[in-house]
């Protein structure tokens, strides 16, 4: 009797090693060693106090941003476009909501952006819309709302009043004096998140969303709940973020949280997150959000007073502007966003 002939096993089926999924979250730190090397070396100026907070206050307020994408990353559903509409939402109704007192502002801003992510949550989760298509769709709406409700101006806090002057401290309070609120915020973010999606059953049903949605959905888990927890989790640290901002700014307005969804998605996938869902870290998204920092700081510090090849003069007076360090964003997100679909792709794991 001749044995049936064995079949071979599906490499998509071989979860990553645990070696190299620490290797994938440990790679990201060498990028960090080596970015602050480099700004060391470049300007006298990186190893200064207020250089090194400007860089804390990045990597706080986009590290609590990023927290909650890296959720909806999680999941397989990208990114939420609508982030800086829901910073600037919950900055905007907090400071309005300030004459009724400091915690009923807080609460009202929090309340604002848990509003948007329910309903960002609801419609891609039971009604299958894309995520990208509807959160950018979603984020045009919130900018007419906000523009359209306070006629375009910008809201001022009253300092003179203590729930005024509360919330203008509020992204400057430290805790037992050492410790400054916004860290804090995201140390104690960063472990919840980190416990939630590695060791509950809300991670676990996440991961299984993220990596097969039909799996998931015939094993009996409600994947339409999981994937509006997500989205609401998401919302919930956008609208902490952007409640510290507008403090830190000092007014709320249409503006706040501009850029912070793309430096969001850039820094989930340089912390070794696949946009095909269901594989990641929270330590190594911290990580990417670490390097994002020092890169944007690095480029800040570049001057170039004068460049010049074989006699020609190439560079003169140049820095870093806006523009130039979104070009370089965007460069690094398609760079490593395509490492990765061809390492994917040559271990047989790519299902996009």
């Amino acid at each position: 009797m001749s044995s049936s002939p064995s079949i071979p096993a599906d490499p998509r089926a071989a979860a990553p090693s645990r070696l190299h999924e620490t290797l994938n979250v440990l790679g990201v730190y060498v990028l960090v060693i080596a970015l602050f090397g480099i700004g060391c070396l470049i300007s006298d100026e990186f190893l200064t106090r207020n250089n090194l907070m400007n860089t804390l206050q990045a990597v706080t307020l986009l590290g609590i941003v990023s927290i909650g994408v890296a959720f909806i990353t999680y999941s397989r559903h990208y990114v939420d476009l609508s982030i800086p509409g829901i910073m600037s939402l919950a900055g905007i109704v907090a400071v309005s909501a300030l004459p009724y007192g400091f915690a009923a502002s807080l609460a009202a801003g929090l309340g604002a952006g848990l509003a948007i992510g329910l309903i960002n949550g609801w419609v891609i989760g039971h009604l299958r819309l894309n995520p990208i298509i509807w959160t950018l769709a979603m984020m045009s709406v919130l900018s007419g709302v906000i523009r359209k409700a306070y006629a375009g101006a910008q809201v001022y806090p009253d300092q003179a009043t203590p729930a005024g002057a509360a919330f203008l401290d509020l992204y400057h309070a430290k805790l037992a004096g050492v410790v400054p609120l916004p860290l804090a915020i995201l140390i104690v973010l960063a472990i919840a998140g980190c416990f939630v999606m590695r060791w509950t059953g809300f991670g676990a049903r996440l991961k299984l969303t993220g990596s097969s949605y039909e799996v998931a959905r015939m094993t009996g888990v409600n994947v339409q709940r999981t994937i509006m927890a997500a989205f609401v989790l998401s919302a919930l640290t956008s609208a902490i973020a952007g409640i510290l901002l507008t403090s830190f700014n000092k007014v709320g307005a249409s503006y706040i949280g501009k850029g912070y969804d793309f430096a969001a998605i850039t820094a989930v996938v340089i912390g070794g997150m696949t946009l095909a869902g269901g594989r990641g870290h929270i330590v190594g998204m911290l990580g990417g959000v670490m390097v994002i920092a020092l890169m944007n700081n690095i480029m800040g510090l570049v001057r170039i007073e004068e460049m010049s090849l074989s006699g020609h003069v190439i560079l003169r007076n140049f820095t870093f502007s806006e523009f130039h360090k979104a070009i370089v964003q965007g460069v690094v997100f398609i760079l490593v966003v395509g490492l990765n679909s061809y390492s994917r792709r040559k271990s047989g794991l790519d299902d996009a």
